[in-house]
């Protein structure tokens, strides 16, 4: 493809792409395709001779698209958001354009010095401590998930504790990551001990943790890492971090705190209360700005009160990566801060990102989803045939309907059916969880194009729908 081809076809892909932004709210939200469908409308073998790009196009509209969920339609309420607004599409375009393999800074400078900027900009924005800027003993790295981030989190801590048998610490609420991470780092998913939750907030219990890790001490184990979590993936509950840096630091645990969807939620000063503790007692902090911040998948911030156990942990110089600058020791190699030797320019989508919306604009978004949130639980709390979970500090509203005289069981299995009758439907997208012992729907806000009109109409779907469920029950 030549350079005229290239600018032909890219303005036929950026056409397609804007149109779609502008028409997603036509389609259902949910994928309406079978297993299977999708790879039996495609040729079983690769193309002898090349074809048009415009054949392309025309099998992205025949076949994928309708096997897209739709990820940016007002209407998902699934899961945590996967924003991918404009400037950071294009900043993607770029690093793609660009094809800069960014693993030493002398494989492309700008990757590194960029991407050293982007994550203290970001900082900044989030208020988090000193120590994890660049320029000091820390720094932030963007990876491509809190889940890789975990993994590099663990294997610093482990690295500063030494040998031993080592343990991880979690709660019932901690992301699934952390237990996948102790089986990559090899120590095993049968070291990662299980904290208490508080029943009401399911908020790790400090105590309890404390108690554990004593008894750990005495048996001769290697406390490594806590992860306590602000924003958990289930209900968003906050562990208290400060009660849990104090038992760390108290028995000399690396602390890691997982903010992965929440965290970014402290551009707004009013929402900084989120992260009591991180500056004084976090040894790592993740977030990502993939969920919330405007910058699509994949974006994920991890930072470091001190770099140096990760580096010692991951770094390994053949011959054909040494260099005058990596010897000099005055630049950062990203190599060294993550599991993969490549890695690619991300810093472009958040910087792009950063600098379309300012921190003004930014702030407009998170307090909009929380705005728009809150209209949900209001209409939730206002009906008497729902159940609504008090504490929905960001954007995710949970809550459970009622059906009169069922078992737990019974509850449990029209709470789901009611889900995935709404799903289907392809008007909205739900998911759901376990919490307190009882399926409970998430109704998670985050996408731009979302309005007040999308949550009534959500709403109004999801009480019609009950209604004619309840309907039936009575019928059976």
């Amino acid at each position: 493809m030549t350079p005229e081809q290239f600018r032909a076809h890219g303005r036929k892909v950026v056409d397609w792409i804007a149109d779609y932004l502008a028409s997603v709210e036509e389609h259902p939200v949910r994928a309406q395709v079978s297993p299977g469908e999708v790879r039996a409308a495609l040729p079983a073998h690769p193309p002898e001779h090349g074809e048009p790009f415009d054949a392309v196009l025309a099998d992205l509209d025949r076949v994928v698209l309708p096997g897209i969920t739709h990820w940016q339609h007002p209407s998902f309420f699934a899961y945590f958001p996967a924003n991918a607004s404009g400037p950071a599409m294009l900043g993607d375009l770029l690093s793609s354009g660009l094809g800069v393999q960014g693993m030493l800074w002398a494989t492309s400078p700008a990757c590194t010095e960029l991407e050293t900027v982007v994550v203290d900009w970001l900082a900044e924005l989030l208020d988090l401590p000193s120590r994890f800027r660049t320029d000091e003993r820390g720094g932030g790295v963007i990876q491509d998930s809190a889940s890789g981030a975990a993994v590099v989190a663990l294997l610093a801590a482990r690295q500063r504790a030494g040998e031993g048998r080592h343990r991880v610490y979690v709660s019932s609420q901690t992301h699934s990551s952390l237990e996948k991470a102790a089986r990559v780092t090899g120590i095993g998913a049968e070291n990662v001990r299980v904290v208490d939750v508080d029943p009401g907030s399911l908020a790790m219990d400090p105590e309890h943790l404390d108690r554990l890790i004593t008894e750990d001490l005495a048996w001769g184990f290697v406390p490594t890492l806590v992860c306590a979590t602000i924003g958990t993936t289930s209900t968003t509950a906050v562990d208290p971090v400060p009660r849990i840096g104090e038992v760390c630091r108290d028995h000399g645990v690396w602390l890691h705190v997982d903010a992965a969807y929440a965290g970014v939620a402290a551009v707004c000063p009013e929402f900084r209360w989120c992260n009591d503790g991180v500056a004084e007692y976090a040894d790592s902090y993740v977030t990502d700005p993939h969920k919330w911040l405007l910058t699509n998948f994949d974006c994920s911030v991890l930072w470091l009160g001190d770099r140096a156990p990760m580096v010692e942990a991951l770094s390994i110089l053949p011959e054909y990566l040494r260099n005058a600058a990596s010897s000099s020791g005055e630049v950062i190699d990203y190599r060294d801060w993550q599991v993969p030797l490549g890695r690619r320019f991300r810093a472009l989508k958040l910087w792009s990102v950063i600098r379309w919306y300012g921190a003004e604009g930014l702030r407009a978004h998170i307090r909009r989803c929380g705005d728009l949130a809150d209209r949900f639980a209001d209409l939730v709390a206002a009906d008497p045939r729902f159940d609504l979970d008090p504490h929905h500090p960001f954007g995710l509203v949970c809550f459970r309907p009622r059906w009169p005289g069922a078992s737990q069981a019974e509850s449990d299995a029209a709470t789901t059916e009611l889900m995935e009758r709404l799903n289907d439907s392809g008007e909205l997208y739900l998911s759901h969880t376990r919490a307190r012992g009882h399926v409970v729907l998430r109704f998670a806000v985050g996408s731009p194009a979302t309005e007040a009109r999308h949550i009534d109409a959500a709403w109004q779907r999801i009480a019609a729908e009950y209604d004619a469920v309840m309907a039936e029950r009575k019928d059976r």
